[in-house]
């Protein structure tokens, strides 16, 4: 079904008996179309992480150091935050269509360069682009799912929208471990399956039931995404959580098979892969289990996860401890998770569909930057100084920040308690 151009008022075109209808007349589509719908931000994320348990065969044939590992990463960042400076705004003005066929076309040129990838400039370009499509689904794919969830479900399409992003990231290390370790070619499987995939995720998009947005544009169409004036307390307090807890399992993505082979003498991409798909499954496992609970009450939660996390992780480095290690990813996934779930609840909550691609883009611009820049630090870090004080030093920075995201959260709670301060809890 294509985009339906949606005069300003949000007449209702379509409305069947029994759908969830939108204050102004805006329908959601049935249950199903919420769970298709986010099946594309899914795909993608599954891509986003699919290298991880590879990255050993690549440092075995092309080599490369554990610093170069955390560039390579870095430049995955650097395609999300550049995405995230367009595609939120454009989501917003033009539909989520367009912003998203581009985005799965770019995923699978990037499949096309890592399955034939044979230097780290060839890695670099495909995170590049991977990033690019990244950025463009966490800002239009999760508003999408949002918009076809309708007002009346709009909790659970941003829990929808955040468990198909961690269950994706979770699903890609552990396929591809899994099919390196089994089937011959292992960096061409792997791609040609992710490939497969995001086939499917394009002929979900082109069936879509979206309309397009009729508001005039106003702005800027590349610009640093923000949210309407009056909701910045919310996104203060998404980013100062959600970022500490992606920061987290950023840092078990690139680093995480180093540290298990440091402590099992291993380099077994399985076991790589499953631990960062048991770090994600928490993620996701931990939203459905919250979903009730107030939206500070779980961004509370989700700083006390990844605060636990860094502190496991300095322990399993020094004590050499893969169960304390696993311990730790398992903590870090709850964190991004319960971080991630209450920064969307809080920005859909109160932010109209016509801002909230932006809304979105911005809360994740903050997320990544420190995502990027600590485990790229903690890379070039272990180099000179060895991979156990360079975690150390991680973990304690990290469990700072996210203490600190913690209090964020209480003091703006106990702000949202005096009468016609904030009402969104």
């Amino acid at each position: 079904m294509s985009e339906i151009r949606s005069a300003p008022v949000r007449a209702a075109v379509g409305v069947g008996q029994g759908d969830p209808v939108r204050p102004g007349g805006r329908a959601g589509a049935p249950l199903w179309w919420v769970w298709l719908a986010a099946w594309p931000v899914t795909a993608v994320f599954v891509l986003s992480n699919a290298a991880t348990p590879l990255y050993v065969l690549w440092q075995r044939d092309i080599g490369f150091s554990k610093g170069t590992l955390t560039v390579v990463f870095a430049f995955y960042i650097v395609g999300l935050l550049g995405s995230l400076l367009v595609s939120g705004v454009v989501s917003d003005r033009i539909g989520r269509k367009p912003v998203l066929l581009p985005a799965l076309g770019l995923a699978l040129v990037a499949c096309l360069i890592f399955a034939t990838a044979t230097g780290v400039a060839a890695l670099i370009v495909a995170r590049l682009f991977t990033g690019i499509a990244v950025g463009a689904v966490v800002s239009a794919g999760m508003a999408a799912v949002t918009d076809v969830a309708g007002h009346e479900r709009r909790r659970t399409g941003a829990l929808l929208a955040s468990c198909a992003m961690v269950f994706g990231a979770g699903l890609g290390p552990f396929l591809a471990g899994v099919l390196s370790e089994t089937l011959p070619a292992p960096t061409v499987t792997v791609f040609a399956v992710e490939a497969a995939l995001l086939l499917t995720a394009v002929s979900a998009v082109l069936r879509m039931p979206l309309r397009r947005p009729a508001a005039p544009a106003k702005g800027a169409w590349v610009r640093v995404p923000s949210v309407p004036r009056g909701h910045g307390r919310q996104l203060i307090q998404g980013i100062a959580v959600f970022a500490p807890g992606i920061t987290a399992t950023s840092f078990v993505l690139s680093l995480g098979p180093s540290l298990l082979s440091g402590l099992l003498g291993t380099t077994s991409r399985i076991t790589a892969g499953a631990m960062a798909f048991a770090m994600f499954l928490a993620a996701t496992a931990v939203q459905f289990a919250v979903r009730r609970l107030r939206r500070r009450t779980i961004l509370a939660a989700g700083a006390s996860s990844t605060a636990l996390g860094m502190i496991m992780l300095v322990v399993a480095v020094h004590a050499s401890s893969a169960p304390v290690l696993l311990a730790s990813a398992l903590l870090a996934g709850a964190g991004q998770g319960l971080g991630q779930l209450g920064g969307l609840s809080l920005l859909s909550s109160g932010i109209p569909p016509q801002r909230l691609a932006e809304a979105n883009a911005a809360l994740n611009v903050g997320g990544y930057v420190l995502a990027g820049v600590l485990p790229v630090s903690a890379g070039y870090l272990s180099d000179a100084v060895g991979l156990t004080a360079g975690a150390t030093v991680f973990g304690v920075v990290l469990m700072s920040l996210a203490v600190t995201g913690g209090l964020v959260v209480l003091a703006a709670r106990r702000q949202a308690n005096v009468p016609g301060v904030d009402g969104a809890r």
